[in-house]
């Protein structure tokens, strides 16, 4: 049998020709039709396969899958759809393209700061080559970590790529395969890792043919949220399986992409013996070899088990987005706790926790989802939890898509930013977030009329479990996601970043204090504690071995008087006094200035602001102002 990358698809072969290779149980004869219209039967395997060469087919040439000599469809496992999701497939040379990363080792998790990325708006030319010219600014920021929304193909000029079809097929939308190549090669170049959403709990409603080829790829049992679930469990799962499992090694393999993030993993059913993914995590892991990889979640459930290593009965991940941190953070910041924020307060005791043990919730009662809710985190390391201010749906959620610094005040924001980027969770960027952008980012998907009314209307019903939203004078501002203007509305404007250098520093000094400083650089879960100062005021202490302690003081209500406080977390080590290293209140922030610090007795913590302390050895006189920065601050 010839050797073949991968199971299934368009694959050259070493004497010239191309192999296909489909799964297809539910027809007796699958042809391969040319662009010319020639045709050519495929042998038919066990187990529903059919496989077979054509000499005459090289890289470059368009294809379709004629069933049982009646309608044809494009592969399941295309390369790339050059017309999109109803058009023919197009045979791609992985092999071609000259990469230049073999001395490049993968990420660190410890080390990670993500940044969200949705290509399509990243750039005005919302193009892969487009990005590249962009990545050196996301190395200077501080980034280890592209989090880049998916891109498997899907039919439209636009939208989020959460509905694609052609899981295997990047989106012609942004350019050509060797595009994304290149833009991996890249960010490789300059020490910056990137992995790819991926969707494995649904496919979109529009282009999805896999049903013409196999009854089995649908869940006879298990429904999704958006309707048909996968089937990793019912009969002849095993394809399907394959299938997936193909799709997450292909990335890693032939794009080079330094991990997966998955998209709602809580609407992924299996309930077999291993699940799928578990299966994923090791084949991806086996994969990669001696590179690193970075496995991400998004699980509502909280499923703490997702990041836990397979020999505690865990499924392998590396980490888990945690939406209990940004709900408290937002409710901080606007006051505002409707829908699915009502199980929050923003409270600082909050705050404190989710630093302290990822989730708030780990298994106790929810009120919005009247169900427990999660499970026990309490023994896993802070990097396993990513926490986030913005993402694409948070922002999206709000109906305007404003973003958080436009609902809150200045202050507040960047308070709530240096608690973020120096708390030992992984932190991640939404794009834009690191300059203030004012673009929305809105729900945006490009479908035919009658699917595009109908996904309008879900859209809207859904953002009416916000009173805010629900209110008949707010419903004006709903824009049509089909509407052409409301994605180009979310386009990045990059002169912004000129414009905003406050904002821009504010984000560049905290990451690098983050990633330079000896205690803020090696968080431990063990070595940080928090209390409370005030009813908006708190303290988070990093305990170091060598005593050279961090103290983090935030402040999100009225100014806070400090001294004579009978808290033992402000006290500092013995024979030292605090000085201050940083404060987002400093006037290169936009800030209003920091008050004079007594060492000793501390003093004054502005309403709406964070500081950083850090020790020095105690003088005979008390020396007031700023004190030197932290190495790299």
């Amino acid at each position: 049998m010839l050797s073949r990358r991968l199971p299934i698809g368009a694959e050259l072969m070493p004497g010239g020709g191309v192999h296909f290779r489909v799964w297809a149980p539910k027809r007796s004869v699958v042809e391969v039709v040319l662009e010319d219209g020639s045709r050519f039967p495929l042998e038919r395997e066990d187990g529903g396969y059919f496989s077979g060469p054509v000499r005459w087919a090289a890289a470059g040439t368009r294809y379709r899958f004629r069933l049982d000599q009646g309608e044809m469809y494009p592969d399941p496992a295309s390369r790339f759809q050059p017309e999109g999701p109803h058009g023919p497939s197009q045979v791609v040379d992985p092999s071609s393209f000259p990469w230049s990363d073999d001395a490049w080792h993968g990420p660190v998790a410890e080390q990670a700061v993500l940044y969200e990325l949705h290509v399509g708006t990243f750039t005005k030319e919302g193009t892969w080559s487009a990005a590249i010219e962009r990545l050196e600014h996301l190395k200077e920021l501080g980034v280890s970590v592209i989090e880049m929304m998916p891109v498997a193909d899907f039919p439209g000029r636009f939208g989020w790529g959460y509905d694609g079809v052609n899981l295997f097929a990047p989106t012609r939308l942004y350019g050509q395969p060797d595009d994304l190549r290149r833009f991996v090669n890249r960010a490789h170049e300059l020490g910056l890792a990137v992995i790819l959403d991926v969707v494995y709990n649904h496919l979109g409603p529009d282009g999805n043919y896999l049903s013409q080829f196999a009854d089995d790829y649908f869940s006879r049992t298990h429904r999704t949220d958006w309707g048909e679930a996968l089937n990793f469990d019912g009969p002849n799962n095993r394809s399907v399986r394959e299938f997936f499992v193909t799709n997450a090694v292909y990335w890693i393999r032939e794009f080079h992409f330094d991990g997966l993030r998955l998209d709602a993993t809580q609407q992924i059913f299996d309930d077999s013996r291993r699940h799928i993914l578990a299966e994923i995590a090791q084949q991806v892991r086996r994969e990669a070899g001696r590179r690193r990889v970075y496995l991400v979640a998004e699980n509502d459930q909280q499923w703490a088990d997702l990041i836990r290593a397979p020999e505690q009965c865990g499924m392998g991940f590396d980490a888990v987005w945690n939406d209990d941190f940004h709900h408290a953070a937002v409710v901080a910041a606007t006051g505002r706790n409707e829908a699915y924020l009502r199980d929050f307060r923003g409270t600082p005791q909050e705050l404190i926790s989710s630093v302290k043990r990822g989730f708030l919730f780990q298994g106790q009662w929810s009120g919005v989802r009247e169900n427990p809710r999660g499970m026990p985190a309490w023994d896993l390391p802070p990097s396993r939890f990513i926490h986030f201010l913005e993402n694409h749906d948070q922002i999206a959620n709000t109906a305007c898509g404003r973003r958080l610094h436009q609902r809150t005040s200045p202050g507040r924001w960047r308070a709530l930013t240096a608690l973020f980027l120096l708390a030992p969770p992984t932190p991640m960027l939404f794009q834009g977030q690191e300059f203030s952008a004012d673009a929305p980012f809105h729900f945006f998907a490009d479908h035919e009329p009658d699917l595009a009314r109908k996904v309008a209307e879900g859209r809207f019903h859904y953002l009416c479990q916000f009173p805010s939203f629900a209110a008949e004078g707010d419903r004006g501002l709903y824009l049509l996601p089909h509407d052409v203007a409301t994605f180009e509305r979310c386009k990045l404007e990059w002169s912004q970043r000129e414009r905003n250098q406050a904002s821009y520093r504010l984000h560049a000094d905290l990451l690098q204090l983050r990633r330079t400083d000896p205690v803020f650089s090696q968080p431990r879960r063990d070595r940080l504690d928090g209390a409370l100062l005030g009813e908006r005021a708190f303290v988070l202490r990093w305990f170091a071995d060598d005593g050279q302690d961090r103290l983090l003081l935030v402040d999100l209500g009225t100014d806070l008087t400090l001294h004579a406080l009978a808290e033992p977390l402000l006290a500092p080590p013995r024979n030292h006094e605090w000085q201050l290293a940083r404060s987002s209140e400093e006037p290169r922030y936009s800030g209003e200035g920091t008050p004079a610090l007594d060492g000793v007795r501390l003093g004054l913590l502005r309403g709406d602001s964070a500081i950083v302390l850090r020790p020095r050895g105690r003088q005979t006189t008390a020396v007031l102002g700023k004190g030197p920065a932290i190495a790299g601050s």
